[in-house]
């Protein structure tokens, strides 16, 4: 399974022949497994905006199924590398061992080398033998060490952050010019607007010292929180906004401002030319309903008609920083064909 390079801003078809309909020629109009094109589906990908650990896009032409497949791929399903394993040779600080554990294994180490390591059970059953993406070679395992100490002289005491965690190359025997892993500096911003402090591990006072070697392992997000890659991946259904115009008609200028003025999110406008009420931004209705709402107070029930689209969805997702959110879409839709694939193989066997 080939992973290519996030895409750049546009569209992204999704479409292409169904995958029940990859194989074999039947009647025509009709897949393999007999079900007419006309029903086959083809979804399209928008990308509105993109930014190092966010992303926003649409997607039409689908179910609401495969949307929140797509949303629960990218939470639960997505490879990365997380310190799994903490080795505590030295803690001298206020924070007990488990405290410092837990806290390493929570911090996101950037890199897409996951699809090049191999699972603990997956090296063990030997799953991957036929994947191009592994080999013998793979590794299972990654080394990290920290090691930090305030001394007596730094009477202000010192942070322990992500930037003092350093890959242990040597241990782990892997070309650093090919593999490049570390830990992600995503962290609130200091008073001079700093984004490169690093992530907040523990804080030193003279003579305390920490000392660890951490083990990182390759999982998904179904195993542990920890390797999911995205703190935030939620789709809204876009609505479809339907104006009586017969009965906004009825209404004088000022009880359209107000019918106007009830909606909190300011769907609605005065076209300044025709003087009518228009839908200004659709996808930032909430369905709060207040509209709704004013039209029954004002008499005039039916004013409006909001649905939502069953076929239309805007996806955020924003990333912990491990993977770049893009490569998350990408990784996830390829995780979601591959399953497919499975369950298409699975149905043949079936009805052979």
């Amino acid at each position: 399974m080939a992973y290519p390079p996030p895409p750049g801003m546009g569209m992204m078809p999704m479409g292409g022949p169904h995958p029940m309909a990859a194989a074999g020629h039947h009647h025509q109009g009709v897949g393999s497994l007999g079900i007419p094109h006309k029903f086959q589906r083809k979804p399209k990908l928008t990308l509105r905006d993109m930014r190092d650990d966010y992303c926003e896009f649409e997607l039409k032409n689908t179910d609401t199924s495969v949307a929140n497949a797509l949303r629960r791929t990218m939470i639960g399903e997505v490879p990365t590398i997380a310190i799994d394993l903490v080795d505590v040779e030295v803690n001298t600080s206020v924070l007990n061992d488990e405290f410092i554990a837990h806290r390493m294994g929570l911090i996101p180490l950037k890199s897409d080398f996951a699809v090049k390591m191999q699972t603990v059970y997956e090296a063990a059953s030997g799953s991957n033998e036929n994947n191009e993406n592994y080999s013998a070679q793979s590794p299972t395992e990654l080394t990290f060490k920290l090691h930090k100490r305030c001394e007596s002289s730094q009477t202000a005491g010192i942070d322990v952050t992500s930037n003092d965690i350093e890959w242990d190359q040597a241990a782990d025997g892997l070309d650093p010019n090919e593999v490049d892993v570390k830990p992600t500096t995503l962290a609130k911003l200091d008073e001079s607007g700093n984004p490169e402090k690093g992530i907040l591990i523990v804080k030193l006072r003279p003579g305390q010292e920490v000392k660890l070697t951490c083990i990182a392992r390759k999982g998904i997000g179904k195993d542990h929180a920890k390797w999911s890659p995205v703190a935030t991946a939620v789709f809204t259904f876009v609505p479809d906004i339907r104006i009586d115009q017969a009965l906004m008609d009825t209404l004088t200028e000022d009880q359209r401002r107000a019918w106007i003025a009830s909606c909190p999110t300011q769907v609605f406008e005065l076209d300044p030319t025709t003087r009518r009420v228009i839908v200004k931004d659709p996808e930032a209705y909430t369905y709060d309903g207040e509209c709704i709402k004013k039209a029954a107070e004002m008499g005039v029930p039916g004013l409006v008609e909001i649905t939502p689209r069953s076929d239309d969805f805007v996806f955020r997702v924003e990333t912990t920083g491990a993977l770049p959110p893009a490569t998350v879409v990408v990784w996830a839709l390829e995780t979601i064909e591959e399953k497919l694939k499975g369950t298409q193989e699975d149905i043949k066997k079936l009805i052979m």
